[in-house]
């Protein structure tokens, strides 16, 4: 692993998590613009960390558990965004909106009870599910209105990883990162 990849690519992930709480005070100050374009770019540093973490071979433990971070706070300041400039949209979602709140809540108590800290699995599902909320997430701030279709699609992926995940958590009785799924985490076990 080459030094200066590493301190790129983690620094590209870094950015995510310092961006959260500017991305917050755009949407107090009521920016939808700036904020819009920003969280575009946030998501759009999350594509590109993975590949450059890839393609240069460059992994870690702080690495992906920076990465994990850095995306839950990019959704949870969308997520924030959209309640307050789609507070309709959020009322009329919000059996969905529970539903993953729940497996989310799920997963992220079995893990500590576990392990004492949040997974960084970095599942193929989990990558799948991300990319469709990060497209939902955006569109909701270029469109009129949020897409419907694809909110359900993306809650319908981050349901399916959040069941893995904790499927995962009780497989596995150490903490790991970047496993594929629950095929590769059976593989281990044994």
């Amino acid at each position: 692993m080459q030094k200066t990849s590493y301190y790129w690519i983690n620094g590209i992930t870094a950015y995510r998590a310092i961006a959260a709480p500017a991305l917050l005070l755009l949407i107090i100050f009521q920016e939808r613009e700036l904020f819009k374009w920003f969280l575009a770019f946030s998501f759009f540093t999350d594509a590109i960390d993975g590949l450059l973490a890839r393609k240069y071979h460059v992994n870690s433990v702080m690495g992906a558990r920076l990465d994990s971070i850095a995306d839950d706070l990019t959704v949870l300041v969308a997520t924030i965004g959209l309640v307050v400039w789609h507070s309709d949209f959020i009322f009329q979602q919000w059996v969905w909106i529970l539903v993953v709140l729940i497996l989310f809540l799920t997963q992220l108590i079995f893990a500590w009870a576990r392990y004492k800290r949040t997974t960084s699995f970095h599942t193929y599902l989990a990558k799948v599910s991300a990319v469709f909320q990060g497209i939902f997430l955006i569109l909701s701030f270029f469109l009129p209105a949020p897409p419907v279709f694809l909110f359900h699609l993306a809650m319908v992926l981050t349901a399916l990883d959040l069941i893995e995940e904790t499927a995962m958590v009780l497989f596995l009785p150490k903490w790991q990162a970047d496993i594929k799924g629950i095929y590769w985490a059976l593989k281990l076990k044994k």
